[in-house]
């Protein structure tokens, strides 16, 4: 399956992954909005077994085929958005 990887120019170190003929359009419009202005970063073909910086190309696929994208956002984000990191909880 070939991917194409956008690079916001809003955000440093944001990334979005589509299939290859996914328009912006087909996305929610947070994710337009924050890709738009974007440049694209990359495109490349990928393999169930192959391993990417964040996750496997199995993973991503399945993200590709729902929910139609993967959003790659800086560390900092990401433990922002994981609850777990941030619970009081020991």
């Amino acid at each position: 399956m070939w991917c194409i990887v956008l690079r916001s120019k809003k955000k440093p170190d944001t990334y979005l992954y589509l299939k290859e003929n996914t328009s912006l359009q087909d996305l929610p419009e947070s994710l337009q909005m924050l890709f738009t202005p974007h440049e694209q970063a990359m495109k490349l073909w990928l393999k169930p077994e192959q391993k990417l910086a964040r996750l496997s190309g199995q993973a991503l696929m399945k993200h590709l085929d729902e929910p139609g994208y993967y959003l790659q956002l800086p560390p900092a984000h990401q433990d922002i958005l994981n609850p777990r990191v941030h619970s009081n909880e020991e």
